[in-house]
């Protein structure tokens, strides 16, 4: 195994696990629930992201990435659907209706 990400909290440990998973790179999350342990515990200890196959790491550095660059965009403009014509606000990547990608 091998640390890929301190993330600021659970759900962005999460979310990038979940990314992970769909470029089939196996992932865990360390320290997950450390938060719990506030004012017991030194400060500045986060959930960690580690890779499962150390083979994985060099491929898991593009889906951090792009992770990253998403995180730190401006939210854009809605989209509509090209499926079913439903309107999306610009950080949903598939439509809740109809589950088709925003192409």
């Amino acid at each position: 195994m091998q640390r890929l990400y301190e993330a600021r909290d659970r759900i962005e440990a999460q979310l990038l696990v979940d990314l992970l998973g769909r470029h089939r790179i196996g992932a865990t999350i360390f320290g997950d629930y450390l938060a719990g342990a506030a004012g017991e515990l030194p400060a500045g200890i986060w959930p960690t992201v580690w890779v499962l196959d150390e083979a994985d790491l060099g491929r898991a550095r593009a889906p951090l990435a792009q992770f990253l660059a998403a995180a730190d965009r401006p939210p854009g403009p809605d989209w509509v659907c090209p499926g079913c014509g439903e309107r999306l606000e610009d950080s949903f990547d598939l439509c809740w209706r109809c589950g088709r990608s925003r192409d």
